[in-house]
């Protein structure tokens, strides 16, 4: 099942996408039970809204609705940072015995189909595409052979980042989390539709280019590993978002660099997922 939150009529909703271009709303049916696509995860109600889906028979054009960002409204959102080999590399850093770990914000997202936006402060606008992992079923201490048990479904993800605010300290929050640079979505891939330690192909393309190229195969620290470990020192809630790591190729890198600008548009797209398309734009700053 692919599970979308959405606008529409300028009220918020969650469904299920059917097809290329079906909308399936589980709001009608389950908002009284589960307000938001998270509530409907902590809830469990996921095998019964698949069982609605599967019987529906009234549906919304996609083209009628404003989708957001899968979860629009995470309690948490780890990212985890140099989590595969070539882009250790390429960056000068030492493999870490624990995954390196940063956090993101709400209000740093936007959903598949809008603009990521670029900042009056820096035009040094990243990308890198990433696979998302949504939570299901919270807990503290997950143990790794658990681990696929707490997982509800995947996302792609573009961890936009300002690189010249990343590094301007030894901490990396401000340049992660600049307003709409992030993407997330198109959709979840609920987890019962992709086997645990299924290798999942990652690729990033800037205006058609192939940038980044990789297998989940390639990580670092796995997934499994990074639910153990960011259980271990806070409990883990539905809805949650992990963020699983970028491979080689971002743009801070390459010679001559390439960075993100007005106009451009990268895509994200993991062969188990879909494509999350973004457009590029500069903020509109008022006086």
């Amino acid at each position: 099942m692919k599970l979308i939150s959405f606008e529409h009529n300028g009220t918020a909703h969650y469904g299920a996408i059917l097809g290329a271009d079906r909308i399936v709303d589980l709001t009608p049916a389950f908002g009284s039970r589960a307000a938001d696509l998270k509530s409907l995860i902590a809830q469990d109600l996921l095998a019964e809204a698949g069982v609605y889906v599967e019987q529906a028979t009234e549906f919304l054009p996609l083209a009628d609705v404003d989708l957001l960002p899968v979860i629009p409204n995470p309690g948490q959102i780890f990212c985890i940072g140099l989590n595969y080999g070539e882009h250790v590399r390429e960056t000068g850093k030492q493999i870490t015995e624990c995954p390196v770990i940063f956090m993101r914000v709400n209000e740093s997202q936007v959903a598949h189909g809008k603009d990521i936006v670029r900042p009056p402060e820096s035009h040094r606008l990243d990308y890198e595409g990433e696979i998302a992992i949504v939570i299901g079923k919270g807990g503290r201490r997950i143990s790794e052979a658990d681990s696929w048990d707490h997982i509800a479904g995947y996302a792609c993800y573009n961890d936009g980042s300002i690189r010249d605010w990343q590094v301007a300290t030894s901490q990396w929050g401000p340049g992660k989390n600049f307003w709409r640079t992030g993407g997330f979505g198109p959709w979840m891939v609920t987890s019962d539709e992709i086997t645990a330690n299924q290798n999942m192909r990652l690729t990033t393309r800037l205006n058609g280019q192939v940038m980044q190229e990789a297998t989940t195969d390639m990580m670092i620290h796995s997934i499994p590993r990074q639910i153990a470990y960011i259980s271990t020192f806070i409990p883990l809630q539905p809805g949650d978002v992990i963020v699983t790591g970028t491979p080689g190729g971002v743009g801070n890198k390459r010679e001559p660099q390439v960075f993100m600008k007005p106009g451009d548009v990268v895509e994200i797209e993991v062969d188990a997922i879909g494509v999350l398309r973004n457009g590029i734009r500069d903020e509109l700053v008022t006086a």
